[in-house]
């Protein structure tokens, strides 16, 4: 008979909410990229302790955060006391990252 040797995939026993805590269990890496410098590569390894590279970027520019390298939003630096932490100010766009706009 037509159709008797297909078989209907069973309904997943794994629950939403078991889904749910083993998506929340994922460890994301998260960068956070400051600007961006292009250099000769005799330059850079000239480079010793204490060189200085200048970034294509200023103080007050929105810095790119990056989860597992794929940019994710902007946000702008916040500095309380000694500690450094990223405030996030919008969505980001991948196509501005790729080209390397700010």
């Amino acid at each position: 008979m037509w159709g008797s040797g297909v078989r209907r995939a069973k309904p997943s026993t794994v629950s939403r909410s078991s889904f749910v805590s083993q998506v929340k269990a994922v460890n994301v890496e998260i960068q956070v990229v400051l600007g961006r410098a292009t250099l000769p590569m005799a330059q850079l390894l000239r480079m010793g302790r204490g060189a200085v590279i200048p970034l294509d970027t200023t103080v007050n520019e929105e810095v790119w955060i990056l989860a597992n390298n794929h940019p994710v939003a902007r946000g702008e630096i916040q500095i309380n006391d000694e500690r450094i932490a990223i405030q996030v100010t919008r969505e980001a766009n991948v196509y501005d990252y790729m080209a390397g706009s700010v």
